[in-house]
């Protein structure tokens, strides 16, 4: 039975949300699964992945082969290099601890790339509010000093108007 890792598709009409699991190849994308390894959110940013790196990395050494999608996904979390590491361990290339300090570490240096590119994110995000304002701010004045000339033009002939009439009373 070929088994296959993949995306399985939930959510609603244009909202996707994934699961990520092992299925026969056979069944349908949506249908019967042998095993359900994480999810995947493309609507947020930078996208959520939540997986079972020791569960794919399994399913890996077992032969199922990951869809092209699926595979990007594995590699992103660390499951391609987990696996790559186990085959080292296997051949006697290097020791079990050896494999889980290089894995360590790339974990913390993947960790320190996403949280720069979600701090950037957000402050792109923040620097766009700011200059919305500024120039919401900008034609809110202009506007205002637009205005101002017809105010003074209403008010001086208000003041004409009121000095002749005073004028005409007094006559």
């Amino acid at each position: 039975m070929p088994v296959k890792i993949r995306l399985q598709r939930h959510g609603k009409k244009g909202k996707p949300y994934y699961w990520i699991v092992a299925a026969d190849a056979r069944s349908k994308r949506d249908g019967k699964y042998l095993e359900k390894l994480g999810a995947y959110n493309p609507n947020t940013n930078p996208a959520t992945v939540e997986l079972n790196v020791d569960g794919a990395v399994t399913w890996l050494q077992n032969g199922a082969q990951p869809t092209d999608t699926a595979r990007a996904i594995l590699s992103y979390k660390g499951a391609m290099l987990k696996n790559h590491l186990a085959g080292g361990v296997k051949k006697g290339a290097l020791t079990e601890e050896q494999a889980e300090v290089k894995f360590n570490a790339w974990l913390e240096e993947k960790a320190a790339k996403v949280q720069a590119k979600a701090d950037g994110l957000s402050q792109a995000d923040a620097k766009a509010k700011a200059d919305a304002l500024a120039a919401e701010k900008a034609v809110n004045e202009a506007r205002i000093a637009a205005a101002a000339p017809v105010v003074e033009e209403a008010t001086e002939e208000a003041q004409a108007e009121g000095e002749a009439t005073a004028s005409n009373e007094e006559e």
